[in-house]
């Protein structure tokens, strides 16, 4: 008994096994500081010891029964009552009875699965921990520890550049792309801007990374948008022909893999804001949304396939061995050649783009189809299996085969296309004219003026 603090009562220790070669993962608490936690994988045994220290020696200390448990809960903070549980494992360690002495009890969740990453936002936290509990009478004597877990992803089977137009009718009219769609967190995102029209006076240009937190469902969705980075990355009034280059590195920033719909609790998404403020300080912007994943760490392979764990995930080591990862580096070749036909969507835009199997061809809106949407295009047959090279190759001539004068004067609306770099037969682009027309957008929705 321990009445008003009298009586015996323990403290209570977990101690992980291999602790001390176990990777540390800084996890953000909800106070935004940041703790140390042992790093764990999808798939991956949790071991160790619990060890009950009583508190006063000679005394014995009466319980009914002692368990542990490993538990993977989201809470959302409007809702702090109802803690949503997606994992929760239990193991008996001792029957109800006395303890009369310090005592250590040895525990395993052998091969646990741990589907979601450790995440900790504006409005919801999704945690894994283990949690130790002496049944008593009066009260319980509980001890909860968290650990970390990362989901590891393999490189993308078809990581399609993005490429897109956006405009005022005859003000502004600007192309922008971006070398991929698909970035791990030590990425460096690669693009260029080229402004084919330009009749107002710009002021600057900036670039942001954007993270885009959506909470709930239904009437209950609450939805956070916060500034990750935010580059400067043109200073003063460009001139009709002008290419701005970008380059942004993620691995500085504190950034976590894209979630989906986790759990149909919440979702992550990043998007690239780009910013162009006029002398009048009104803003034009435009957003694309880009994913990002966590790639497994070089000295993670050689972990893996050491050891003899009979359930590492497949996503993380092929059957011989090797990084899957390193199996789909070829789909990220320049030439691009084993891509399948649905990557070859042709792009819109003035930028030359280069294939092994074809010649130099500029894209205007007047000699290409890209300007259609994918789904609106019919089959390219034996043409859309040459696929184009990838964005650096693809905008080396931009200066020499390209005709913005031309592009910019037949563009009246926010053209938009996000696809990769293969170029459409003639004949059918010119068929699909009509269906262009029809899928462009009024910049009017991506305008913010600030002032008159």
């Amino acid at each position: 008994m321990n009445y008003f603090g009298f009586g015996q009562s323990a403290d209570v220790d977990i101690v992980f096994d291999g602790a001390e070669n176990r990777k540390l993962a800084e996890v953000k608490t909800e106070d935004n500081k940041k703790e140390k936690y042992l790093l764990y994988y999808d798939g991956e045994t949790v071991a160790g010891k619990v060890n009950v220290t009583l508190r006063k020696p000679g005394s014995k200390l009466e319980h009914h029964g002692i368990k542990i448990e490993l538990i993977g809960q989201i809470e959302l903070y409007y809702d702090r009552g109802n803690h949503h549980e997606f994992t929760s494992l239990v193991r008996e360690l001792a029957r109800p009875g006395d303890l009369i002495q310090n005592t250590s009890y040895p525990f395993e969740f052998a091969n646990v699965e741990k589907p979601f990453e450790v995440y900790v936002g504006s409005n919801v936290r999704l945690r894994y921990f283990l949690r130790v509990t002496i049944v008593r009478r009066i009260s319980d004597i509980v001890r909860e520890l968290d650990i970390a877990v990362h989901t590891l992803c393999s490189y993308p089977e078809m990581n399609c550049p993005i490429k897109m137009e956006v405009g005022i009718e005859d003000c502004l009219h600007i192309e922008f792309e971006y070398n991929k769609s698909k970035y791990h967190l030590k990425d460096v995102i690669v693009g260029k801007i080229y402004f084919l029209l330009v009749r107002i006076k710009i002021k600057h240009m900036e670039i942001a990374i954007i993270k885009r937190e959506t909470t709930g469902s239904g009437p209950n969705t609450f939805t956070e948008n916060e500034t990750i980075a935010k580059y400067e990355i043109m200073d003063g009034a460009p001139v009709k022909g002008e290419s701005i280059p970008i380059r942004v590195f993620l691995a500085g920033y504190d950034l976590t893999p894209t979630m989906r719909d986790i759990n149909k609790k919440f979702s992550v998404r990043y998007f690239l804001n780009l910013v162009l403020m006029d002398t009048e300080d009104r803003r034009y912007f435009k957003q694309q949304e880009i994913t990002l994943w966590r790639k497994a760490d070089k000295s993670r392979k050689s972990a893996l396939t050491s050891s003899n764990n009979p359930h590492v995930p497949s996503h993380l080591v092929g059957s011989d061995g090797e990084m899957m990862g390193q199996q789909n580096t070829s789909h990220q070749s320049n030439d691009g050649e084993d891509r399948p036909e649905a990557d070859n969507d042709p792009t819109m835009g003035l930028f030359t783009q280069e294939s092994p199997l074809q010649q130099q061809n500029p894209i205007t809106n007047s000699e290409s189809s890209s300007n259609t949407p994918a789904h609106l295009r019919p089959a390219e047959g034996a043409a859309a299996d040459q696929s184009a090279s990838l964005f650096d190759e693809a905008t080396v001539n931009v200066g020499s085969d390209s005709n913005p004068a031309a592009t910019s004067n037949s563009t009246s609306h926010l053209t938009q296309s996000v696809t990769t770099a293969a170029v459409s037969e003639s004949s059918k682009s010119k068929s699909n004219s009509s269906t262009v027309d029809e899928s462009t957008t009024p910049l009017a929705s991506n305008i913010d003026s600030t002032s008159d």
